[in-house]
């Protein structure tokens, strides 16, 4: 066990004989640590048996997820509280690391309130906020979640600056800001329903107000990279969506009337941040 921790760089051997954790797991492995991935690999463990071969074959056969026995994961979410909290939860170790990477690549000095679309944890508001002292956010997600974004917020000590607003993006009015972000949350999604999500929100929007989306995306002919292959895969057992390239994240936001879009790759794998804004002076 030594030599395969060792060998993925989890360990190290010191001079004295003794071995040491890397700064990797440090980051990750330890629970003290603000990126800890421990309820990620928790919960993977709990639904193993969505990994297996027949679940893949029957995912890619009927183009259905397999999560829960093939019941719908936000569905399955609603009604189970501890599976929404527990799923809250997961992706909270997922997400911190990549949060920590798109703030400072962004000009945000002039975006006074960020809506964090379906922001779980309040990882990435959490994060922005850090980076962006003058800036306010407002996670908006289901009354589960919120329940479970307020124990982080609060952990974080950004109680004066993150709000949390529970509500259902596909049927209620968006709280009123002039920054509009959604990271992992096309992905879940259909392209059709991507386009109505992207129309609320450049309708929402004012004049001046700008779109975030944070995905890791395909190269235009969606030939790789491989890690955005592999993760989509891991899309096919879980939701109905997929990960996009960044053409079709260009095509759909000018689709619905973004301009000046644009794209950049983080620091942090293989995740990009792409961005548009509303036609018109900020008001």
């Amino acid at each position: 066990m030594l030599s395969m921790l060792s060998s993925q760089k989890l360990i190290r051997l010191t001079e004295d004989n003794r071995y040491s954790l890397t700064e990797i797991s440090e980051d990750y492995l330890l629970k003290g640590s603000p990126t800890y991935f421990g309820s990620l690999l928790d919960r993977g463990w709990q639904v193993s048996e969505v990994y297996s071969f027949e679940s893949f074959k029957k995912a890619l056969m009927t183009n259905t997820a397999q999560v829960y026995g093939g019941d719908d994961l936000f569905e399955t979410n609603e009604q189970q509280v501890e599976f929404a909290k527990a799923f809250t939860r997961s992706m909270h170790s997922k997400s911190m690391g990549p949060a920590s990477a798109w703030p400072s690549l962004i000009d945000l000095s002039d975006s006074r309130c960020m809506l964090d679309v379906g922001g779980g944890s309040g990882a990435h508001s959490i994060w922005a906020v850090f980076s962006w002292p003058r800036l306010q956010a407002i996670v908006y997600d289901r009354p589960i979640v919120c329940d479970v974004a307020e124990e982080f917020i609060r952990k974080f000590r950004q109680q004066d600056k993150i709000k949390i607003c529970a509500g259902d993006m596909w049927e209620d009015v968006f709280p009123e800001a002039d920054l509009h972000f959604y990271s992992d949350i096309f992905h879940d999604w259909t392209a059709e329903q991507c386009v109505f999500l992207a129309e609320k929100s450049f309708k929402s929007l004012k004049p001046g107000g700008r779109i975030i989306i944070h995905e890791m995306l395909f190269n235009d002919d969606k030939t790789g990279p491989y890690p955005v292959a592999a993760y989509n895969i891991f899309m096919l057992l879980w939701a109905k969506g997929q990960q996009f390239s960044v053409k079709e994240i260009f095509e759909l936001l000018k689709k619905v009337g973004f301009i000046d879009i644009g794209s950049q790759k983080t620091d942090f794998g293989d995740w990009s941040v792409i961005t548009g804004q509303k036609p018109g002076r900020p008001v």
